[in-house]
């Protein structure tokens, strides 16, 4: 242990100008200093602030989602007793008011400018992220296929930073209570 602790010193000596004169202050006529001068110890850091409440991003979707469209009330509702009608009236309302939260928070675009059914090129290096190939997919690319759904690209992604309490970062909706 010395061993290595000497080998060390050895090299610091020769390569750290500081260490060396301490050193030399060190061992100079076989006295000690009362303290010998190193690093300055570091000032006091500031106390942390507090962390703010983190929330699940998927969870501020989904909140925003029922704020703005009722699409968790829609969906955990029982359809029973609700004529085909009635409840495409209802879904009317709410894939709108969805659309628009998703507009907001992503501003989708299609991931292909082509519509549905058109004729596609595939490159032979497609990105397998961009593009899913279905049918005949053993042939040799590229080749030409049809458009079957054009795929959906966020191009933003600024969902709102939650400022609620630790307790209610899992709250997709609060209660509602109507006082009397």
């Amino acid at each position: 242990m010395r061993l290595f602790l000497a080998i060390k010193c050895l090299f610091r000596v020769l390569f750290d100008a500081d260490f060396a004169e301490g050193v030399r202050r060190l061992t100079r006529d076989g006295e000690t200093p009362a303290a010998v001068p190193g690093p300055s110890a570091p000032e006091k850091a500031a106390p942390p602030r507090p962390m703010a409440p983190v929330r699940s991003d998927a969870i501020s979707l989904l909140a925003a989602l029922q704020r703005d469209a009722r699409f968790v009330d829609i969906v955990s509702e029982s359809l029973e007793g609700y004529s085909d009608a009635q409840i495409g009236a209802a879904a009317r309302d709410v894939l709108a008011d969805c659309g628009k939260v998703l507009k907001r928070f992503f501003a989708l675009q299609p991931v292909v400018d082509a519509a549905e059914g058109e004729a596609l090129q595939v490159a032979a290096d497609y990105d397998t992220g961009r593009f899913r190939l279905t049918g005949n997919v053993s042939q040799q690319l590229p080749a030409g296929g049809t458009v079957l759904h054009g795929g959906w690209e966020a191009t933003q992604c600024e969902l709102p930073a939650w400022t609620g309490s630790e307790s209610a970062a899992r709250v997709v909706a609060p209660a509602e209570v109507e006082l009397s």
